[in-house]
C-alpha cells in the first residue's frame, strides 16, 4: 500500500487543481531551483532528471531557460505525469522533456544515467527516503550533482541518507531565500559527487 502522504489528500489525481494550489506558495522555490540549473552552466548535451516533477512546470520552465539539456521528469501519479505530457506538447518543447510515471524508490533508468538530479517540494511525501537517495544514488553519473528543495526542517531524514548513500561526495544544507524577507524557510540539500 502507498504511504499517504504520497497522495497529498488527493491532488494527485487533480492535476490542475495542484498547480493553482501550489504555484503561488512554490513558485519562490522553483524561481530559485531554475536560476540554479541555469547558473550550473551545464555542457549541451547534459541531461536532468526532476523526481516528483508533479504537473511538469520545472522541466517545462526549464526546457526554455537551458536548452542546451534534455530533461526527464518522474512522478508516481499517473494523472500529474498525463498532465506534465500534454502541457509539454503545448509548450512545444515535448522533443528535449519526457515525463514518465513511476516510483521514486524505483526508477526505470539505467546506472549512472544523469548529470543532475533535482527535487522541489516533493521529499517530505518520500515514504521510503533512505531507498529514493539510493536510487538518486544510482542513476546519478559519477561527477554528477542532485539538488533536493525542500521545506528547511524536512530535509534532516535526506540529509541523513545523503550522507550514508554518499560517503565521499560533498553533502551540505543550503538555505534558499525565496522573498524579500531574510526568511530561510526552505533549503536545498546539495549532494556534489566527487568526480571519478
Amino acid at each position: 500500500m502507498r504511504h499517504a502522504r504520497e497522495h497529498m489528500l488527493g491532488l494527485t489525481t487533480r492535476p490542475a487543481r495542484y498547480q493553482r494550489l501550489t504555484r503561488r506558495p512554490f513558485r519562490g522555490v522553483h524561481t530559485r531551483l531554475l536560476a540554479d540549473i541555469v547558473a550550473a552552466n551545464l555542457p549541451p548535451g547534459s541531461r536532468i532528471l526532476d523526481v516528483g516533477t508533479g504537473p511538469g512546470t520545472i522541466p517545462i520552465e526549464l526546457a526554455t531557460a537551458a536548452p542546451q539539456v534534455t530533461i526527464d521528469g518522474i512522478d508516481l501519479s499517473a494523472q500529474m505525469i498525463g498532465h506534465a505530457t500534454a502541457a509539454a506538447r503545448a509548450a512545444g518543447c515535448d522533443n528535449r522533456v519526457t515525463f514518465i510515471a513511476a516510483n521514486a524508490s524505483d526508477m526505470p533508468f539505467p546506472d549512472s544515467s544523469f548529470d543532475l538530479i533535482v527535487s522541489s517540494m516533493s521529499q517530505h511525501h518520500w515514504s521510503d527516503v533512505p531507498a529514493v537517495v539510493r536510487e538518486i544514488h544510482r542513476v546519478l553519473r559519477p561527477a554528477g550533482r542532485a539538488w533536493i528543495y525542500d521545506a528547511r526542517l524536512m530535509l534532516h531524514r535526506a540529509e541523513h541518507a545523503a550522507r550514508r548513500e554518499f560517503p565521499a561526495a560533498a553533502v551540505r544544507r543550503i538555505p534558499v531565500r525565496t522573498g524579500r524577507l531574510p526568511l530561510h524557510l526552505f533549503a536545498r540539500l546539495a549532494i556534489d559527487q566527487a568526480p571519478a
